[in-house]
């Protein structure tokens, strides 16, 4: 799993966004000077290898009425991956890291209601036999963070 300076080109202009345009991917091309399907076909070679996770639009749950909320799990080293694999199972879960820490699974729930949170929360609990910590939002704060590819 390499990168070039193009795929390092494209990483780097994507986190500035995405234009709303009914071509985007011709315009970011242009913009890059590549060709449409030259950028199309260098996003899911890098999403195949894993270069990138995802890529797609980041939605503010709260904005639209729904919740965000931070949660963390202590999870046995032997069960981590099939804990893993339920915890993602679920559609409201995102943002799924895993750490060297006794909380070694943190991840974002996102619901459309506040109520909701609890729900699945208590679902993965259910799920999963392992607790799952909540840390509400409290207070937002943007920092607009970018990683130079």
């Amino acid at each position: 799993m390499t990168i070039d300076d193009i795929d390092r080109a494209i990483l780097n202009r994507l986190q500035e966004g995405f234009p709303i345009t009914t071509a985007p991917f011709a315009q970011v091309a242009k913009e890059l000077g590549l060709s449409e399907a030259d950028l199309i076909e260098r996003l899911d070679r890098m999403k195949t290898e894993r270069i990138i996770t995802r890529f797609g639009p980041f939605y503010d749950a709260a904005e639209m009425g729904g919740a965000f909320c931070l949660c963390a799990m202590e999870v046995p080293e032997d069960e981590f991956e099939a804990v893993l694999t339920k915890v993602n199972s679920f559609p409201e879960v995102a943002h799924n890291y895993e750490r060297s820490h006794r909380l070694n699974m943190w991840f974002v729930l996102a619901t459309e209601t506040e109520e909701s949170i609890e729900e699945v929360a208590a679902s993965l609990e259910r799920e999963t036999g392992q607790r799952v910590l909540r840390f509400p939002k409290l207070r937002e704060f943007f920092i607009g963070f970018r990683v130079a590819a």
